[in-house]
């Protein structure tokens, strides 16, 4: 290999491009877009790229949290190729505080003892 090939092999590496997906995910539907970016972009470019900023104004990238598959992430988190970008509604309950209600129901409906009998039990003589 020439050094005129090394250095032409050296810069098409550098301009490498990766494949990923941006989703954001609401109540009722899914918006998916693929992207091509260069290699070393970050969580956050790839947000800005995918144009879901403008077509969803509720997204806030100081509010909002990022992750790759699953995985909360940093915006400035450098993408690998086929990697899953999501952007993450906030919660509208404390997942804490839901469970803490629920239990506080159970314990009222133990105490309770159910629905109050109707009829008499039936019984049968043998």
């Amino acid at each position: 290999m020439s050094a005129g090939d090394l250095e032409s092999a050296v810069s098409m590496a550098s301009v490498e491009s990766i494949t990923v997906e941006v989703i954001y995910a609401l109540p009722q539907q899914q918006d998916l877009v693929q992207l091509q970016l260069p290699s070393g972009s970050s969580l956050q470019q790839a947000v800005e790229q995918s144009g879901l900023l403008a077509k969803y104004p509720e997204i806030d990238l100081t509010r909002n949290k990022l992750g790759i598959y699953g995985k909360l992430s940093k915006a400035d988190t450098m993408l690998r190729d086929r990697d899953r970008v999501e952007i993450y509604r906030p919660l509208i309950a404390d997942p804490k505080e839901v469970r803490k209600q629920r239990v506080a129901e159970g314990k009222a409906m133990k105490k309770g003892g159910g629905a109050a009998q109707t009829e008499a039990p039936v019984q049968v003589q043998a």
